[in-house]
């Protein structure tokens, strides 16, 4: 497969971003597939009530946040009622049901992230927030949906001290020396390192 790399370093970062978000996602639900409903939804000490509660969050401000970064890229208005995807706290009630459509929003930030160029990471997106349009640099919300996804699997992770499935990591994906440690998850998503790293 063709290397996802272009001469732009920036946007290249913010791909390979995207790539570990992804990855991350892969690794961490995973993990939650191996618990039982009872765990998935028993209430633990965390910002959410549940392990279920929590990765339903994370999915939810993705669709929320790749909805307005797809439709600035589109050149379409910003969504006229972007609540509408906090409309059900908890849309999925199983495991497998977060991991496909997590998957799915993950594809769709990969794609996103493909088509930047550092000339235009500026580019301002805005979300119809009732309150007051936000407007952010294309750089700042994707970093923000980075650190989001980043603090919210944490506190899955830590939930999962809590159960018998062990954690797994989730810092292995940048270091070339560590590609047999990510070799796994690599194949099941169909990415290779050359694709990823070029």
């Amino acid at each position: 497969m063709k290397p996802d790399t272009h001469t732009d370093p920036l946007a290249h970062h913010l791909l390979s971003m995207a790539y570990n978000n992804a990855w991350a996602n892969h690794r961490l639900l995973a993990a939650c597939a191996r618990l039982s409903q009872a765990e998935l939804q028993a209430t633990r000490c965390s910002f959410f009530p549940s392990i279920q509660a929590t990765l339903n969050h994370n999915l939810c401000v993705d669709w929320f946040y790749v909805d307005a970064l797809e439709r600035e890229l589109a050149g379409q208005a910003p969504h006229p009622d972007c609540y509408q995807f906090f409309a059900v706290d908890e849309p999925f009630q199983n495991a497998a049901e977060l991991q496909r459509e997590q998957a799915a929003v993950d594809q769709r930030l990969l794609a996103y992230c493909r088509a930047l160029r550092d000339g235009e990471l500026g580019r301002i997106v805005t979300i119809a927030r009732p309150g007051g349009a936000q407007q952010d640099s294309r750089t700042r919300l994707l970093s923000h949906l980075f650190q989001h996804q980043i603090h919210h699997r944490g506190q899955v992770h830590a939930m999962l001290a809590g159960t018998a499935i062990k954690p797994p990591q989730l810092d292995e994906f940048f270091c070339a020396g560590e590609a047999d440690l990510r070799a796994e998850e690599f194949r099941a998503l169909g990415w290779s390192e050359a694709q990823v790293w070029g």
